[in-house]
């Protein structure tokens, strides 16, 4: 959420300076791309981990709860670990020959750290992979429980997600 924050002042004040200053900042335009790749990257796993993410959403809410760990399970398998897989793996001859330039913006007034930017999308691809490894984990032992472990097929384990949860789901029988 501060990235978003963040994004938005800066913008707010590039587009200040030029239309009141008529000063324009290459480094603040090209800060806004960075932060804005930061928070998608950096923050998709997280997002994921919390069961938020974006997702065709007609058929699984009112799946039952095996049907949602069977869905759960082959998207990590057969989608999600690929996908981060071939990222991972074709990325990285990409962003170590952009830190063996010590790559940076072709403007001279840019920023100078391109290799940083680049560097998030192996990490995106590590840190959605491994919250993957969880989703598939956390199905095989919901498909091999009871029926209770089922309920808790989502990460209801955490409160503050519960209790906002709840009362979505509240608001919308109301």
């Amino acid at each position: 959420m501060w990235f978003a924050l963040l994004i938005v002042l800066i913008q707010f004040t590039i587009v200040l300076m030029r239309y009141v200053f008529g000063v324009g900042s290459i480094f603040m335009q090209e800060s806004i791309v960075y932060l804005h790749g930061f928070l998608f990257m950096l923050a998709a796993a997280y997002t994921l981990s919390r069961d938020d993410h974006v997702r065709v959403d007609i058929f699984y809410r009112d799946a039952a709860p095996r049907k949602k760990a069977v869905v759960n399970l082959i998207g990590a398998v057969l989608l999600l670990l690929p996908v981060c897989i071939v990222l991972l793996w074709t990325s990285l001859p990409y962003v170590m020959a952009s830190w063996a330039t010590s790559e940076g913006s072709p403007e001279t007034s840019g920023i100078q750290l391109r290799y940083l930017q680049k560097t998030a999308i192996p990490v995106f691809a590590v840190m959605m992979g491994l919250q993957g490894v969880a989703m598939i984990i956390r199905s095989l032992q919901a498909l091999g429980g009871d029926e209770a472990e089922l309920k808790n097929l989502q990460v209801e384990s955490i409160p503050e997600q519960n209790d906002a949860k709840q009362a979505s789901v509240g608001e919308n029988k109301a």
